[in-house]
């Protein structure tokens, strides 16, 4: 990384780089080469070196409506290498290693201050802009605007993101296995972590064993999990999340004609789980998370989102004899501390990131990925951007 510290040559200037740009609705990408500005004060220009796929990406990629808006550079999973700085940046400089967050973290807000949120007051959600100005760092040769996305945009050799979305780690760490903890690893193992705190001993039910929900169940897993539920109609993905600690697995298809919370959860723990996690973002399952979770003392975290507008329905008599309805948003950690410790855990053997990896490409079969995603046929896809 020696070669990392010294002065970047582009420093100031305009980066001339290949990006993969999304022009239209369920299209697949056009990777061509674009200008990207010199980061302004407070944003951070990085040379990314590998990124990965996640849900949300093809999610807003099929979407036809705003929030989706094109032309676009997806992609917020990443890990990549800080090329220059602009002004008043201090805790980073160039050569460090960084993972780019879609959750900010200014430090000085009262939410950001406070133990009790991972939320920030001054940066509250993802800009199609950089957050503080309100312009793009990224034009096609022609000059069109190409907009940002949950304010990483990784799916670009270079891009600018505010330094409240960076976070400095260890560059010890591989890439590959780094970039998951941009987004979809941290989010479901803090779920379990940090917004339920788990404890040891503890009944776990999971609704949804995508890459989220096996995330879900590591961190219940690290947190000492007695017994981990995985709810799915694929049932290879029992044996799949067996390696991340599912103890047993429910069909809901199998489950007659009654509900898996009105007898096949509540029969398995004796009354129903201490914890309940929906991992889809369907609001008929996180009714029926919530149906399964124990009375009294039951959580029940949503990580899935629905459709805009969505409500959910509860009965008030549960909610009465104590069971608790809660969100999570990358799983309530704090990018530029909890990030950390998950990669320390690593280090340690502790969590499990190779195996969330089932498929490596290049940058210039991006489109392969989706197609992987599309079909179920993967967890993690790493793209990386390089043939380094």
């Amino acid at each position: 990384m020696d070669d990392e510290k010294l002065p970047s040559e582009s420093r100031g200037k305009p980066i001339r780089c290949r990006a993969a740009v999304s022009r239209k609705p369920g299209e697949p990408l056009v990777i061509e080469e674009i200008m990207v500005a010199p980061p302004m004060p407070h944003e951070v220009r990085i040379r990314i070196i590998c990124t990965s796929l996640c849900h949300s990406d093809l999610s807003f990629w099929k979407m036809k409506d705003f929030p989706a808006i094109f032309p676009r550079i997806l992609g917020h999973e990443a890990i990549g290498v800080v090329e220059s700085v602009g002004e008043d940046v201090n805790e980073v400089t160039e050569g460090d290693t960084v993972i780019p967050t879609f959750m900010s973290e200014c430090g000085e807000c009262a939410d950001c201050k406070s133990t009790r949120s991972n939320l920030c007051t001054k940066f509250p959600r993802p800009s199609i802009f950089m957050p503080r100005y309100g312009t793009s760092r990224f034009t096609d040769l022609s000059g069109e605007v190409l907009y940002h996305f949950l304010s990483v945009s990784s799916f670009t050799e270079y891009t600018v993101v505010d330094i409240a979305h960076i976070t400095k780690i260890d560059p010890a760490i591989p890439p590959s296995r780094a970039c998951l903890l941009s987004c979809g690893v941290s989010t479901g193992v803090g779920a379990a972590w940090r917004t339920a705190e788990v404890e040891k001993g503890s009944t776990v039910a999971i609704f949804g064993l995508g890459s989220i929900g096996l995330a879900v169940a590591e961190g219940a897993r690290l947190c000492g999990a007695a017994r981990i539920i995985g709810v799915d109609v694929n049932r290879d993905k029992f044996e799949i999340g067996k390696k991340f600690g599912l103890t047993d697995f429910v069909d809901p298809a199998n489950s007659e004609n009654n509900s898996v919370s009105e007898q096949v959860i509540k029969e398995m723990t004796g009354g129903g789980a201490d914890y309940c996690f929906e991992c889809v973002g369907l609001i008929s399952l996180v009714q029926e998370a919530y149906a399964c979770c124990r009375k009294g003392w039951g959580k029940t975290v949503v990580l899935g989102m629905d459709k805009p507008g969505s409500q959910v329905t509860l009965p008030s008599l549960d909610i009465i004899f104590g069971k608790t309805l809660t969100g999570s948003l990358f799983g309530g950690l704090k990018p530029k501390s909890d990030i950390a410790v998950l990669i320390n855990r690593y280090k340690d053997k502790e969590l499990q990131l190779d195996e969330f990896v089932t498929h490596e490409i290049r940058f210039e079969e991006i489109n392969k990925a989706f197609d992987l995603l599309i079909e179920g046929k993967c967890l993690r896809c790493v793209i990386y951007m390089t043939n380094e």
